[in-house]
């Protein structure tokens, strides 16, 4: 008998079929007597209960009684509905097959964020983990989809650097060779010099920074979702976001309805966002709002720090742009707007549910003075970025981007309270195994 996967034997069921079934698993709960085991099976699809009688096991109940959680198991029987099942069906086993006995499980409830930070290799196994694991890989098939769709290429750059793309102290130094390099903290230095040959790229791929932060929003190793385009301003590249944002979203409520009911997402909250237009404010309008609607008094030249922020989305149940930040606390490479000198030619993309900020994009500086002026005042070495200067000197053309933090979206999309549970194996300030 083939085996099938939990999920298909319960459809099988579900369409009124008494039929034998072969499934395989590892126990997710377990009780009963001296007489009788229900036995809760999980796959990566589904639990099913499984009720063993002693009378069909006589010659096995003594290993029989011995499973635990966790342990590995093929069962054969006759699948049936029951509405006091776990998911409403249940097999009557007629035979087993005990692959792989387990030890006392070490994860029981109540466990607190640490210990299950340490068995995080067998939290995996959780179904709220296997649920946000089918979601994360929803999103990447997503954005992939979206950005191939749009006439994309995929390009890839070095995770090895000579030098940063943001601020030097949040860099993680190695030692290459004896010689001092950098993990990356993004392709994009790479990506403007690519544009000039493909003209509209994306990658995804792991940045690190070094941020002393111990938030529910921050990992110093995530995946980056970033794009470059040829020949973009601003809104251009906002409307990519929104576009991509809303795609993504649409795909997981067609694909991981069950997987979001698991972890006790309120789908009615991701809903407006597929619908209505993400706001488009200034920086400067966002203080007036804050200061107007929030009783908070921000003076301009000020980042927004995450309180701003949430007080800010607080006011609304879409994602919203922020733009023209002001241009000293930006990075070398966004322009300063011709208009208002004060301000770059950049945004912010800010998530609503006390998510804060999900994308960060801009047009990108071509004057290499100004470039070479912003570098020096950030205490960067110019020799570092001599390959940079390079590529705009060469036919140079306007062009912008965005870069995504992929776990912050899932965080959002999945409703998570920290982005730790966003990825299999986080990697924080003080987290460094499993």
């Amino acid at each position: 008998m083939n085996f099938i996967s939990i999920q298909e034997a319960i459809k099988k069921a579900n369409e009124n079929k008494e039929i034998k079934v072969a499934l395989r698993g590892w126990i997710y709960r377990e009780r009963g007597s001296n007489n009788k085991k229900f036995i809760v099976l999980r796959d990566s699809t589904d639990i099913i209960q499984c009720v063993l009688s002693r009378e069909n096991f006589k010659k096995q109940w003594g290993d029989i009684d011995k499973l635990q959680v966790e342990s590995s198991l093929e069962i054969f029987g006759e699948i049936k509905k029951d509405k006091r099942a776990p998911t409403g069906c249940e097999v009557i086993a007629d035979k087993i097959n005990i692959i792989g006995f387990s030890d006392e499980f070490p994860i029981q409830k109540d466990l607190n964020e640490e210990l299950l930070g340490d068995r995080r290799h067998l939290w995996l196994r959780s179904r709220k983990m296997t649920a946000m694991l089918k979601i994360r890989s929803t999103v990447f098939g997503a954005l992939h989809e979206y950005f191939r769709g749009k006439g994309f290429f995929e390009f890839h750059s070095p995770l090895i650097i000579p030098g940063g793309a943001e601020e030097g102290p949040t860099l993680f130094e190695i030692n290459y060779f004896n010689k001092k390099m950098y993990l990356t903290q993004t392709w994009q230095l790479y990506a403007e010099a690519a544009i000039y040959s493909l003209e509209k790229i994306y990658c995804i791929a792991p940045s690190f920074r070094a941020e002393k932060s111990k938030t529910s929003r921050h990992l110093t190793e995530y995946w980056h979702t970033e794009m470059e385009v040829a020949w973009a301003n601003l809104d251009d590249i906002m409307n990519y976001g929104e576009e991509m944002i809303k795609y993504v979203i649409k795909n997981v409520l067609e694909k991981n309805k069950k997987e979001l009911e698991t972890l006790g997402r309120d789908i009615k909250k991701l809903q407006p966002s597929l619908k209505k237009k993400f706001p488009r404010i200034t920086y400067t309008d966002a203080l007036d709002i804050l200061k107007k609607k929030k009783k908070m008094n921000v003076f301009w030249g000020k980042d927004l720090r995450t309180i701003e922020e949430e007080k800010l989305m607080e006011l609304y149940d879409t994602p919203v742009f922020v733009t023209h930040y002001p241009k000293e606390e930006m990075a070398f490479y966004k322009p300063r707007d011709k208009e208002n000198p004060k301000t770059a030619r950049c945004f912010d993309l800010l998530a609503p549910e006390n998510n804060g900020e999900i994308i960060g994009g801009s047009e990108r500086d071509t004057d290499i003075s100004e470039l070479k002026k912003s570098l020096k005042a950030k205490g960067e070495k110019i020799e570092d970025y001599s390959y940079y200067f390079d590529v705009h000197s060469y036919g140079a053309v306007p062009h912008g981007g965005y870069g995504l933090g992929t776990e912050r979206l899932v965080k959002w999309i999945c409703g998570l309270d920290s982005i730790k549970d966003a990825i299999a194996f986080p990697r924080t300030m003080t987290r460094i195994k499993p």
